[in-house]
């Protein structure tokens, strides 16, 4: 059985809650001053604060950020989650978010996840916390993640997520189809001659739960090839992109094996982009004996040398289609079971995979 998240700062599951009248108790304080102490919204001394800090830490109390969030006006604000803001995929997502947004005279806040699982509930618990009125989550999926998005969503704040389903009744989604557009890709590079794929971007061990490299495995399958296990390579699970520092990194480690792939299929096209560094850094000629591809057609890509093939998904589009669902559910034109939109994607072929080399 899975365990529960609690929703609020790290901790043992207690029996009973601490309340913050409890704190208060313990520290010697009125429940007003110590509300003031935790929340730095009015005068207490330094002294107090730490005594009141230390006596919440002592009882692992946890603000109740939904009761916060129901006795407040929920504000014409919208919070935005988004892994980082150096993958020009997050730019051109926030751009079709905020074209929405502004038209219809929304304010948008920014929290990034960054490569920590708890960085990311820090900033959704914030965001509920200053009362937003709905979330646009665009981070990939983790089980920490979802359970505090189940929590938000249960408590009847709209959440709309891109590319990443929720496993909840409540929780809409607009998505590229990642699986269809891995799947192509990796069946490009078989129609070339290669047999040795391999795949930068995320660990075999969490391999299962991103949904290109199901697409590359069904490709390999279709076509009566196998990749082993050491030919995934890339970080553990994390809500954040894979990097150029993961795609060097990856296509190090492949390039090291016994028998390395003759083609990569990465992630994203950051990632590829690192690959692609590293393979010419080893002196592999590209196309010829290592062909790459990547994901996502971010403007780079058609510069690099040799140009990247990659997979285009309509970024922009799928931010505007997600702002206005948002915005759907918040002023109740929206209603019903959750809604679940797909954006295809389209294979761009260039100079990265065009050619023949050693395939055996």
């Amino acid at each position: 059985m899975q365990q529960q998240v609690p929703f609020g700062n790290a901790g043992p599951v207690r029996k009973k809650a601490a309340t913050l009248a409890d704190v208060a108790r313990l520290a010697g304080v009125v429940a007003m001053t110590a509300s003031r102490a935790i929340n730095r919204s009015g005068y207490a001394s330094e002294e107090v604060r730490e005594r009141v800090l230390k006596a919440a830490k002592e009882l692992n109390y946890r603000p109740n950020l939904m009761a916060r969030y129901l006795k407040g006006q929920s504000r014409r604000a919208v919070g935005i989650m988004l892994p980082d803001i150096a993958n020009p995929f997050s730019a051109e997502l926030v751009d079709g978010i905020k074209e929405v947004l502004d038209k219809a005279g929304y304010t948008a806040f920014i929290a990034l996840a960054g490569a920590g699982i708890e960085q990311e509930r820090a900033g959704l618990e914030s965001f509920v916390d200053h009362r937003v009125g709905g979330l646009l989550v665009a981070t990939r999926g983790t089980l920490m993640g979802d359970e505090v998005l189940k929590e938000v969503a249960r408590h009847g704040i709209p959440i709309v997520t891109v590319g990443r389903p929720v496993k909840s009744a409540t929780v809409d989604c607009v998505s590229a189809n990642h699986w269809q557009g891995a799947f192509d890709v990796v069946t490009h590079l078989i129609s070339l001659g290669h047999k040795r794929i391999g795949f930068i971007g995320i660990s075999a061990e969490d391999a299962h739960t991103l949904r290109r490299h199901h697409g590359y495995k069904a490709a390999l399958e279709k076509a009566g090839l196998k990749a082993p296990a050491e030919y995934t390579v890339g970080p553990a699970m994390a809500p954040a992109f894979a990097t150029q520092e993961d795609g060097y990194e990856g296509m190090m480690r492949l390039a090291g094996l016994k028998k390395r792939p003759t083609a990569v299929f990465a992630r994203n096209d950051f990632a590829a982009i690192g690959a692609l560094h590293a393979a010419l850094t080893l002196g592999l000629k590209v196309p010829g004996e290592m062909a790459i591809a990547g994901f996502d057609d971010i403007p780079l890509g058609a510069y690099t040398t040799p140009p990247l093939t990659t997979v285009m998904q309509s970024t922009k589009e799928q931010g505007k289609m997600a702002a206005e669902m948002l915005l759907g559910r918040m002023e109740g034109r929206l209603k019903g079971a959750r809604k679940l939109k797909t954006v295809e994607c389209g294979l761009v072929v260039r100079g990265s995979t065009v050619g023949r080399g050693n395939r055996e």
